[in-house]
C-alpha cells in the first residue's frame, strides 16, 4: 500500500487512519466513539417528505384540474411533462379525457381532438357512471384508477385517493383514447420485434451487451414500462448496477442473453430497442433524460425530435439541419438517432451544451446555451480580479491570465504563500474567488493529489494499480461563505463537517471516473467506474434522494467538469468546479457559462502541473485534508477541536 505521494505505508500505519474519524470536529478521536449522532437528520428533508407536502396541497385544491397540476410539477419542483410521460397507457387515455392533459406536442397529438378542460359539448351525458381515484405513489408518479381497474391500495401511497366521477361524456372520450393508444402501443412492439429480429442473434446480443454496460457506468436512472420499472437504483434493481453486480440472474437485461427472440417480452423487447434509439443519439448521457418516463418507441421520437429541433437551432457551416424522420418505425428513428449523434459533436464545437437536471425525479434534459452576456463577464471578470490581486498572473480575463500562466508555469511546483505549491494555491484562489463572485453557498474543486505518481503509472502501463488507488490518492478544496453557517445551526463547526463531508465525496467521484479515462484491460473492466461527465449541468432540487446532498442541503448547484492532459494522455472529467446553493435562487444558465470558464482555466493549470510532473518536475498536492478545513473554515487549529472534545466528554 502507498501513500499519496507513492511512498510505501505500512499496514498498521494504514489501518490505524482508518479508525480515526475524519471529520473536522472529531479530528484524532476513534471513529464511533461520540455517545450520539451530532445532528438528525431533519424529517422533513428529501424526496418522502416533499411527497407528503405535495400530496397535502393536492389534496386541499378545489378541482381536480388544479389538484393534478399540484401533482404534475410535484408543487413546482419538476416541468409538467416528464410526470405526464410516466403515465401507462390507460392513464394517459383517462388524464386526456378528463382534463384534455397530453404530454405531446401539438404537430404530433393524436388525430382525435381532445376537449378543452372545463368545457361540455352540447348534449352531454353528465351523469355519473364510474367513480375512478387519484393517488400519488411512493415514487412520485401519479396513480389511477380506471374502469375495469382495481382500487387504489393505499399501501403504495404518499396519502389517501382522491375520488373522481366520471359521466358518460368523459367515458366515451376514454374509450376512444384508449383504443387509439393501445393501437399505437401494439405497432410499436411489432415494429420493435421486427426490427430485433433483422439484427440477428449476434446483433442482439451486441445491443444487449451495450445496455448493460450503459446500465452499469451509468448515473441512478428509474424506467418505466406500463407498470413494469426497470431501475439501476434504489430498492428492487431490475438492471445491473450498484446492487446488481455484472452477469446476475436478476438483471433484466443478462436475462436476454443467448435467449431466442420469441421468449422475450414485449417491456424486454422495447427496452432495448429504445436505449439502442438514445445511446446512438449522445451516448450513455442520453438515457437520463428518459428518466422518471415511459421508455416506448413513441416517447424516444418525441425525445429525438425535441433534440433535432434543438440541434437546428444551432448554424453549423457547410451542414444542412438534421430532417425529420420519414416516419416513426425504429429504423428511421435509428437514422435519426446516428444523425444527431454526429450533429451533437459538430454543434459542441459552435455552443455550448449542458444539461438541465430536475433532482426530484433525477430527470436530465440537454440545453444548447445562449451567448455569454453581461451577467456572464461580470462574473468572471469578479473571478480574475481577485486572481490578479494574488497570485502572480497578469491580464484582464480569464483567459489572458491562463496565457500568462502558461508563459511561466514553473511556480505551480514550488511553494505560494501559504500552500506547499504554486498549484494549491491557484486552486484554492479561484474557488474562494468563485463562492463569493457567484453567491454560493460552497464552491469545490477537486484533483488528483500526485501527478508524478500518475505520470508514472501511465508510462508503465500499470492500469491495475491505478484503478487500486483509493479515494485519498485525490482531493476536493471546498470553500464556503462564512454565512452558509446560517444552515448549520450557525456553527463554523458544523459547516467545517459539511465542507469535509462534500470533499471525501467529490474523492470518490475522482476515484469514480478515473478509470474511464483507462484502456478496457481486464482490471479496468472490473473495476467499478462511471463514464466521466464532459458537459456541464445545472442542477434544481438535488436534496432530494443522495444522502449527502439532503444531510448537507445541496438544493441548487452547476457542476462544470473538464478534460486535463497528463503525459500525451486527455482524461475527461478529470477536475470540475462546482457551485452550491442551500437556500434562495437557482442558478441560472449566464452563471454557468461564467462557472465554466473558471473550470476551464483551473483545468489548463493543472494540465501544465501535469506537464511539469511529466518533465521531471515534482507537484504533489498536500493541502486540502480534513485538518486543513477545520482550520480554514473555524480559523482554529485541529489540537484545539480535539481539546474541545475532550473537555465536552469530562
Amino acid at each position: 500500500m502507498t501513500d499519496s505521494a507513492g511512498r510505501q505505508e505500512s499496514r498498521r500505519a494504514a489501518h490505524a487512519k482508518k479508525r480515526i474519524s475524519r471529520r473536522p470536529s472529531r479530528l484524532g478521536l476513534p471513529a464511533g466513539s461520540t455517545v450520539g449522532p451530532d445532528r438528525v437528520r431533519d424529517q422533513d428533508a428529501g424526496f418522502p417528505a416533499l411527497l407528503r407536502r405535495v400530496w397535502q396541497r393536492a389534496a386541499k385544491t378545489p378541482d381536480l384540474r388544479a389538484g393534478l397540476e399540484v401533482l404534475l410539477t410535484l408543487d413546482g419542483h419538476v416541468p409538467a411533462d416528464i410526470q405526464l410521460r410516466a403515465l401507462n397507457t390507460a392513464e394517459q387515455a383517462a388524464l386526456s379525457a378528463l382534463c384534455g392533459l397530453t404530454w405531446r406536442d401539438t404537430d404530433t397529438a393524436a388525430e382525435s381532438p381532445v376537449a378543452e378542460p372545463g368545457v361540455v359539448p352540447a348534449g352531454a351525458d353528465e351523469r355519473c357512471v364510474f367513480r375512478g381515484e387519484i393517488g400519488l405513489s411512493a415514487g412520485g408518479r401519479i396513480a389511477v384508477r380506471t374502469p375495469g381497474g382495481r382500487p387504489l391500495d393505499v399501501r403504495d401511497l404518499v396519502g389517501g385517493v382522491r375520488r373522481v366521477p366520471w359521466s358518460r361524456t368523459v367515458l366515451a372520450r376514454y374509450r376512444s383514447e384508449l383504443k387509439s393508444a393501445r393501437e399505437r402501443h401494439a405497432a410499436g412492439v411489432a415494429d420493435c420485434r421486427a426490427w430485433l429480429a433483422g439484427q440477428g442473434q449476434e446483433g442482439r446480443d451486441a445491443l444487449v451487451a451495450q445496455a448493460r454496460q450503459a446500465a452499469l457506468r451509468t448515473a441512478p436512472f428509474v424506467l418505466y414500462q406500463q407498470d413494469t420499472q426497470y431501475t439501476n437504483f434504489r430498492g428492487r434493481n431490475t438492471l445491473t448496477g450498484k446492487t446488481l453486480w455484472p452477469g446476475h440472474p436478476d438483471c433484466a437485461l443478462s436475462a436476454l442473453d443467448g435467449l431466442p427472440l420469441d421468449l422475450w417480452s414485449d417491456e424486454d423487447a422495447q427496452l432495448v430497442v429504445c436505449l439502442t434509439l438514445l445511446i446512438a443519439s449522445a451516448g450513455f448521457g442520453r438515457i437520463e433524460e428518459a428518466n422518471g418516463t415511459q421508455l416506448s418507441v413513441e416517447h424516444v421520437a418525441h425525445t429525438l425530435e425535441r433534440v433535432r429541433r434543438t440541434y437546428n437551432t444551432v448554424p453549423v457551416p457547410g451542414a444542412a439541419p438534421v430532417a425529420a424522420p420519414a416516419s416513426h418505425s425504429v429504423a428511421d428513428l435509428h437514422r435519426l438517432a446516428a444523425a444527431l449523434g454526429e450533429r451533437r459533436r459538430q454543434v459542441a464545437g459552435s455552443a455550448q451544451l449542458y444539461r438541465e437536471i430536475h433532482g426530484a425525479l433525477m430527470h436530465k434534459v440537454e440545453r444548447v446555451a445562449a451567448p455569454a452576456g453581461a451577467a456572464t463577464r461580470a462574473r468572471q471578470g469578479a473571478v480574475a480580479e481577485r486572481l490578479r490581486a494574488r497570485l502572480p498572473l497578469r491580464g484582464d480575463t480569464l483567459a489572458d491570465l491562463g496565457d500568462a500562466l502558461a508563459a511561466a508555469p514553473g511556480w505551480l511546483a514550488r511553494p505560494h504563500g501559504a500552500f506547499g505549491t504554486g498549484l494549491e494555491s491557484l486552486v484554492y484562489e479561484a474557488v474562494a474567488a468563485t463562492v463569493t463572485a457567484f453567491g454560493a453557498d460552497f464552491a469545490m474543486s477537486r484533483g488528483m493529489r500526485s501527478l508524478p505518481a500518475l505520470v508514472r503509472a501511465l508510462r508503465g502501463e500499470s492500469w491495475a494499480e491505478i484503478c487500486d488507488w483509493d479515494i485519498t490518492h485525490f482531493f476536493c478544496c471546498v470553500v464556503p461563505r462564512p454565512e452558509a453557517a446560517a444552515h448549520f445551526g450557525h456553527s463554523t463547526a458544523a459547516l467545517a463537517d459539511a465542507a469535509w463531508a462534500m470533499s471525501s465525496r467529490m474523492q470518490y467521484n475522482s476515484w469514480h471516473f478515473v478509470a474511464g479515462n483507462l484502456p478496457p484491460v481486464p482490471e479496468v473492466a472490473a473495476r467499478d467506474h462511471f463514464v466521466p461527465p464532459v458537459i456541464p449541468d445545472l442542477a434544481f432540487f438535488s436534496d432530494q434522494h443522495h444522502h449527502g446532498h439532503v444531510n448537507n442541503q445541496v438544493r441548487f448547484s452547476i457542476r462544470s467538469p473538464q478534460p486535463v492532459d497528463v503525459d500525451g494522455r486527455r482524461f475527461a472529467g478529470f477536475m470540475d468546479l462546482r457551485l452550491l446553493r442551500c437556500a434562495g435562487q437557482p442558478f441560472g444558465e449566464q452563471d454557468l457559462l461564467a462557472a465554466h470558464q473558471v473550470s476551464a482555466f483551473i483545468a489548463r493549470a493543472t494540465s501544465l502541473a501535469a506537464h511539469l510532473a511529466a518533465t521531471g518536475t515534482g507537484v504533489e498536492v498536500t493541502a486540502f485534508d480534513s485538518g486543513w478545513h477545520w482550520t480554514s473554515i473555524t480559523g482554529r487549529t485541529p489540537a484545539d477541536a480535539l481539546t474541545g472534545q475532550v473537555r465536552r466528554a469530562s
